[in-house]
Formats: C-alpha cells, sequence, structure tokens
C-alpha cells in the first residue's frame, strides 16, 4: 500500500536533513510570498542601519511552507546566530529561562509551535519580548520575591499553524505578523527545478509542472515528491523525469492530478457517497475512514476545502457540487441546498 503520508505536510523524520539540504540561504533564493519577503527585507534593513534587533516576528500558516526556513534566512540576513526551540519543549518556567538567559544581542530566537506555549511559560515569555527581562520568583511564602535578569535586545520569531490559538496579549508583542500564504504552481514548479538542480537530477518543464501541480501549494510535499519520482525514474526510466515519467511514478503512489492521496479520497467519498453529501460530522468522518479526527481537521479538510470540494459548517461537513462532479458520483435527489453551483 502507498504511504498515506506522502502528501501529509508534516515532516517526517527522514524529511528534515533533505530539508536542510535543499534550505534557501537568502530571501533572494526564497521562492515565492513576494509582500511577505518585500516587508521582511525593508525590516531587516531598517534594523541593520540603525543597529539595533529587529522586532519580534510572528510567522503563521498551514505547514510545510517555510516558516523554519525564514528563521534561519533572518538570522543570516542579519549576520546573528539562531536559536531554535517549540512550545512543546518549553514545559516549565526554568525551560524558558535556560533558554533566555542564553542569548546573545540582537540574536534571533525562533520558537515553533508557539500557539503550544504552557499559560505560565507564555506569561514569563511576555516579559522577556516586551522589557527584555526574565522575572523570577525567589523562596516561598511571605518571604518570597521577585529577582528580574536583564536581557539583551533580542529578535523573538514565533512560528505557527494555528494562530486563531494565540492569545491576544502574546499575539499583540510581535511587532511584524505575517502569514506565508500557499504557493501557486509557478512558484512550486521554480521549487522543484531547484531542488532538482541541487541533487542532480535532470527534469524537464513537463516534468516539474507535473509534480507542482500534484504538491497542495506546499513545497515540502513538492521536494518529498521529487524525492518518489527521482527513485522511480531511476529505476522504471532513464534517469531523467519527464512528464510522462513524472505522471506514471505519482499514479503509482496513488497521488491523482489535484494531489489527493488515498485519506482524501476516502474522505471525500465517504461525505458524497455513504452520507449523500452531507451534513456529517468531523467524528463520524474519522470513524469511517480510520484516521485521528483533529489529522483530518487539519492536515485534509484546509486543502479539500481550498479546492472547492468541502465545506465546513455548523451542522456537519458538506460536500460541494464540484466534488460531486470530480469523482464522478451523481447528486442526490434534493441536493442541499449549501450544495455550491
Amino acid at each position: 500500500m502507498p504511504d498515506q503520508r506522502i502528501v501529509s505536510p508534516e515532516p517526517e523524520d527522514d524529511d528534515r536533513q533533505f530539508e536542510i539540504t535543499l534550505r534557501p540561504k537568502s530571501l533572494r533564493d526564497f521562492v515565492g510570498q513576494s509582500k511577505l519577503k518585500e516587508n521582511l527585507s525593508i525590516a531587516i534593513e531598517a534594523a541593520r542601519g540603525r543597529g539595533e534587533a529587529l522586532d519580534h516576528v510572528l510567522l503563521y500558516g498551514p505547514p510545510g511552507l517555510g516558516k523554519t526556513t525564514l528563521a534561519h534566512i533572518i538570522a543570516r540576513e542579519l549576520n546573528v546566530r539562531v536559536d531554535l526551540t517549540s512550545g512543546p519543549v518549553l514545559q516549565k518556567k526554568l525551560d524558558l529561562t535556560g533558554a533566555l538567559t542564553a542569548i546573545q544581542p540582537h540574536q534571533v530566537f525562533f520558537v515553533d509551535e508557539i500557539h503550544r506555549l504552557l499559560p505560565d511559560v507564555e506569561e514569563m515569555l511576555y516579559a522577556a519580548l516586551e522589557d527584555f527581562r526574565v522575572d523570577l520568583m525567589i523562596g516561598t511564602g511571605p518571604g518570597a520575591r521577585t529577582h528580574s535578569i536583564p536581557l539583551p535586545p533580542f529578535t523573538t520569531i514565533g512560528a505557527t499553524t494555528r494562530s486563531g490559538m494565540l492569545s491576544g496579549p502574546l499575539r499583540g508583542r510581535f511587532g511584524l505578523t505575517l502569514r506565508l500564504n500557499p504557493y501557486d504552481v509557478s512558484d512550486l514548479t521554480k521549487i522543484v527545478f531547484r531542488s532538482a538542480g541541487m541533487l542532480g537530477v535532470v527534469i524537464d518543464d513537463g516534468g516539474a509542472e507535473e509534480i507542482a501541480r500534484r504538491s497542495r501549494g506546499t513545497p515540502r510535499i513538492a521536494n518529498r515528491l521529487l524525492r518518489r519520482v527521482r527513485d522511480y525514474s531511476q529505476v522504471r526510466a532513464d534517469g531523467s523525469i519527464s512528464r510522462a515519467v513524472a505522471r506514471t511514478a505519482l499514479d503509482l503512489l496513488e497521488v491523482d492530478a489535484h494531489g489527493l492521496d488515498e485519506v482524501d479520497q476516502k474522505v471525500m467519498r465517504t461525505i458524497l457517497d455513504k452520507y449523500a453529501g452531507g451534513p456529517v460530522g468531523l467524528n463520524t468522518i474519522a470513524a469511517s475512514v480510520g484516521e485521528d479526527a483533529s489529522t483530518i481537521e487539519e492536515v485534509y479538510e484546509p486543502y479539500l476545502m481550498q479546492l472547492g470540494f468541502l465545506d465546513r459548517t455548523p451542522r456537519g461537513r458538506v460536500g460541494t457540487r464540484l466534488a460531486f462532479s470530480y469523482f464522478g458520483i451523481e447528486l442526490p435527489r434534493g441536493p442541499q441546498e449549501s450544495l455550491r453551483f
């Protein structure tokens, strides 16, 4: 059975070293996100001109679009060190204290999945972001006192896939809030060409476009598919990737023309066929396809909604007319009013 995670935007263990190899080193090399890059370029140049630390930056958007890559690029453009951590790692105030007290002037402190910080750790971070200090409580009871440790000016970069879970006070302490949007096919084609060149893979325009078109608007998935198509071309073709080779390899992986994999198709066929287009609850869908409800909600549904195949309503998930047409399923009699034309 093909790997159902082939089009998941979440990184696998073997992806991480691969991504580091292909990671662009500068904003100029970073493909796409033109408005975001322009805003970042201006802020970085202004900070360098004043000799100050860059304002704190919040990057949000779906997984796999380059938030961690941008953190490394920002540090490189500022010519400073970057320390990386994540919300789930900072479980106690002492964890955050240890990380912050090691910070050097103007350096970058990157916190991935910042929406998963525990409340007491988040409150400690407020003072560090706003006043560049860490407040420690020494002692207990009536004799307890607060001791403040000053910090040098530094730049915190927070990354999140779920910006709605960030508290207002935390969000308000970031001077730059930037959204990364899914990539179009032309930008993804450039990324595939760049990655193929770095890997020494021969690929033509059609092959790169075919991979880009099935990558769900996500560079991480494009690079993952490129690796799989490279393997296929090495074993079953002449080692080069044409449109025909890419199409055959991706069909073998059960990644269709829109980048839908086996789980996507199970989700949509459950809604369209088994439940006549819905509405149907998320937990019911999860039980029907054998996947975790949160995985369906966070990984699969956003792309299905982006394609216009799925709607979320107060009563549940509803398939659209476009979805019925794409999957070749006849509309039920008396279709739901919420089905889109």
